[in-house]
């Protein structure tokens, strides 16, 4: 595959645990500053972090091998800055996320590795196909696993005061890692936020959920052979309570005269009520008789309607985004030879920018109906606050915050 397209697979993978995996580009040299700190700054910040080092159990021999060759790195600052003004409409996201190019390449690595992932779902209990679609999302199926330096990775961005508890936490467990020996510090590389292996684990992740598949030793995430990477990816969704035989959702078709109201906060009711309420499959078949499930409308009313059962909270431990969520499930379904979803995605609308997210709060607080603060992030009490908004003026209560509400509170 050319290094462009194995790229573009790559920039798909989401945050916390699995960071975009494409290369950060020149790093700064020694005496090098930007706006957010400065090599400098960094040498002298690791000066007060030696002695918390040590007194979470790094040894001065660990901490002396790896952190003078630390480095700042400005770019790091630059694209933890970037992601609250990174917007993307889940359309957008879901034509890169689940190409036809990543599909494809994800049934040839369900043929090269089919025994493997037989053998992980076994043994863990998690769908193959989904292990295969966070291996394809997070790397690019191990194509793209990160080239930058870990440790400085994480002491840049532990230097830098937006998530520095975070961050500082993370470095301090890659140095337990090196620490242990399974890996040397040259090739303990990974994305630009110290996401780390095939599957993208953060280091603390790695050191509670990473597991050994076949042999003695420790679990390698970074080595070539994906088995351990694919192993702890499964452990990791076992643990988070992943119900084995289950789906992660389905598209359904909605009646007209739906109550929109009735989806998006991921209150769980029976199959049968939703039947009740009018709720098929895309085909207009019934609903299964048994289970629970949350109504989600990831682009409101105008777009697909999906339920979602307990392994889509599963999944969503790897990555809180329900746009990560739903491509993971959709990606392992069309690996599996699902079809593409029914429904159309309102392509005519755009994604919000941060100023205007800060804005439209702003707007339902003083409409009074937002209890939040103007931050930019759209959560439940964003959706809460649009729904009750839309429900005052007459409109449909979908909690999609779109151009169209942001007008109407101006």
């Amino acid at each position: 595959m050319l290094r462009g397209v194995i790229l573009s697979f790559a920039v798909m993978a989401g945050a916390a645990l699995a960071q975009e995996a494409d290369e950060i580009g020149t790093e700064a040299g020694a005496g090098d500053v930007i706006e957010n700190g400065s090599a400098a700054g960094l040498q002298a910040w690791m000066t007060g972090f030696r002695g918390r080092a040590l007194a979470a159990g790094i040894s001065s021999a660990t901490f002396d091998q790896v952190m003078p060759g630390v480095a700042f790195l400005p770019n790091v600052i630059e694209r933890d800055r970037k992601q609250d003004e990174f917007t993307k409409t889940i359309w957008d996201y879901l034509d890169k996320a689940v190409s036809e190019d990543r599909i494809v390449a994800g049934q040839k690595a369900l043929a090269a590795h089919g025994p493997l992932l037989n053998q992980i779902e076994a043994r863990y209990g998690v769908d193959k196909h989904v292990v295969l679609a966070i291996w394809g999302l997070e790397s690019a199926y191990g194509l793209v696993r990160g080239d930058i330096d870990t440790p400085s990775a994480l002491a840049t961005l532990a230097y830098d005061t937006r998530r520095a508890a975070f961050f500082e936490a993370e470095l301090i467990a890659a140095l337990q890692i090196l620490q242990s020996g399974v890996v040397k510090p040259a090739a303990m590389v990974g994305s630009w936020a110290g996401a780390m292996g095939h599957t993208q684990f953060m280091p603390s992740s790695y050191l509670k959920l990473a597991v050994k598949f076949d042999g003695p030793g420790k679990p390698d995430i970074w080595g070539d052979d994906p088995s351990d990477a694919l192993a702890s990816a499964a452990a990791y969704l076992a643990n988070a309570g992943w119900k084995t035989g289950e789906r992660w959702g389905d598209e359904v078709r909605l009646p007209a005269g739906f109550d929109y109201g009735l989806a998006g906060d991921r209150t769980q009711k029976p199959l049968s009520t939703w039947a009740e309420l009018g709720v098929t499959r895309p085909d207009a078949t019934p609903l299964p008789a048994t289970g629970w499930a949350a109504l989600l409308l990831p682009a409101g009313a105008r777009g697909p309607a999906f339920l979602v059962y307990d392994n889509f909270g599963a999944i969503e431990t790897y990555n809180k985004a329900d746009s990560y969520v739903i491509a993971v499930g959709h990606l392992a379904d069309r690996i599996a030879g699902g079809a593409a979803f029914k429904a159309s995605w309102p392509r005519d609308l755009r994604a919000l920018t941060l100023e205007e997210r800060r804005e439209m709060q702003s707007l339902l607080l003083t409409a009074g109906v937002y209890a939040g603060t103007a931050d930019g992030k759209v959560g439940p009490l964003t959706v809460a606050a649009v729904k009750a908004f839309q429900r005052k003026h007459g409109l449909v209560p979908d909690g999609y915050p779109s151009l169209e509400i942001l007008q109407a509170l101006r």
